[in-house]
């Protein structure tokens, strides 16, 4: 198979899915096994609650860039060689993070995983390259539910390594488990041709052309962009408030919310069988208003139930479940959106989806935690709700001259 590409109407190896799905959660679970472990390294690294905020800020805004400046070659070079470069890198950025002697260097690991975790987003679009196109949805969706698998499973598997072994163990596994997926890859995965003949320079400067011509893409992007906002401020504040009072709870507990949270990613095939069949715009409502409730919830149990933590925990568990489910239906709608506006450029396309979902995780790690250490729990979870409002307005906001949003400027792209 890794000598040739597979056509758009070839039906997909389940072998092929599972190993895309797993590529994609391995990679992107990186990004995240730093969460639940937050209280513990900074007392262990002596270092101040702001410091320790930096960390995941920092991974998502490597992110961020690596999507930007390196997941549109994926339409100019053969995505197989992109992916395996990527899984190497990723796999010295993880063990620089375990070896990180203190706080400042742990940051620049952070910031070198964030970068190299992209090779998840040269799998996504690689599973809608191959898949055909009226089963792209449900594809995409199974590669998606590894990816956010990946996320929400990173925090068990961190909190509980490092409630064993301690928090450089969980950086070594997680190089361990790049290093199997990078020689399993290099096995399995087909060769991709190239989309494009475009200079690097070109494909950069096709970013701004294609959120221009899009409407589509430009409403996608925002809106998953600010539910992100409010993924990321739960996830990465999480682990400090059940650290400190009334709950005094460690990283293995945090990172059990994880085990919520995948519930909710669990629908992400069901929402692209939603999408393929009702239209992907339904979907994404319903997310929002799905996000929407949940964080209104649990902005509220603490003021309501101050003396009951038990309930407070159930809370948190249930509406994990909740909004985890709306943001993760609502990205795999915008991803059939997105990817169905122009073939060609579907690397690009998808990067310029995932950089605006990815500053919005990151300026939701940055202001949730300053929140929580200036107004406390309901004060991130106020701000998660507000960004979950705004998510549902650019959805219910209507089109107007969106007809064009979907034209081809196939040549220029």
């Amino acid at each position: 198979m890794s000598d040739m590409q597979k056509t758009d109407d070839t039906p997909l190896s389940g072998a092929l899915v599972v190993l895309l799905a797993s590529g994609a959660g391995l990679a992107v679970a990186s990004l995240y096994y730093s969460q639940p472990i937050l209280g513990v390294l900074g007392t262990d690294m002596g270092a101040t609650q702001r410091e320790v905020g930096w960390l995941p800020t920092l991974t998502q805004l490597g992110y961020a860039l690596g999507i930007l400046l390196l997941a549109p070659l994926g339409d100019r070079y053969d995505r197989r060689r992109i992916i395996l470069g990527k899984a190497m890198a990723l796999v010295v950025a993880l063990l620089l993070a375990a070896t990180a002697p203190g706080i400042g260097m742990l940051m620049v690991a952070s910031l070198a995983i964030g970068l190299s975790a992209t090779m998840a987003q040269d799998i996504v679009p690689a599973a809608a390259t191959l898949a055909p196109e009226a089963h792209r949805g449900k594809i995409v969706g199974k590669v998606m539910t590894g990816l956010l698998l990946g996320i929400l499973l990173s925090r068990v598997a961190s909190g509980f390594v490092a409630a064993q072994w301690g928090w450089r163990a969980v950086f070594f596994a997680a190089a361990g488990s790049v290093a199997l997926i990078g020689l399993a890859s290099w096995r399995g995965l087909p060769r991709f041709q190239p989309a494009t003949t475009l200079s690097y320079t070109a494909l950069l400067r096709s970013l701004a052309t294609l959120w221009s011509q899009h409407v589509a893409l430009r409403r996608a992007a925002m809106a998953q962009g600010l539910l992100s906002m409010g993924f990321s401020a739960f996830w990465s504040t999480l682990a400090v408030m059940l650290h400190g009072a009334p709950f005094h709870l460690g990283s293995a507990v945090a990172g059990s919310f994880g085990l919520a949270g995948a519930a909710g990613a669990l629908a992400a095939p069901l929402a692209g069988r939603l999408a393929d069949r009702r239209g992907p715009e339904r979907v994404t409502r319903l997310g929002a208003v799905l996000s929407l409730s949940a964080f209104s919830v649990m902005a509220l149990a603490p003021l309501a139930l101050p003396a009951a933590p038990a309930v407070q925990l159930a809370i948190l568990a249930f509406g994990a479940v909740v909004f985890d489910l709306g943001v993760q239906a609502t990205l795999i709608a915008h991803q059939t959106i997105v990817y169905g506006i122009a073939p060609q450029a579907r690397s690009r396309l998808n990067a310029v989806l995932f950089v605006t979902m990815f500053i919005g995780m990151a300026a939701g790690a940055a202001i949730g935690s300053q929140l929580l250490a200036q107004w406390g729990w309901p004060g991130v979870m106020v701000m998660a709700a507000l960004t979950a409002l705004g998510a549902l307005a650019v959805r219910l906001w209507p089109q107007g001259g969106a007809q064009g949003s979907t034209c081809h400027a196939a040549g220029s792209l």
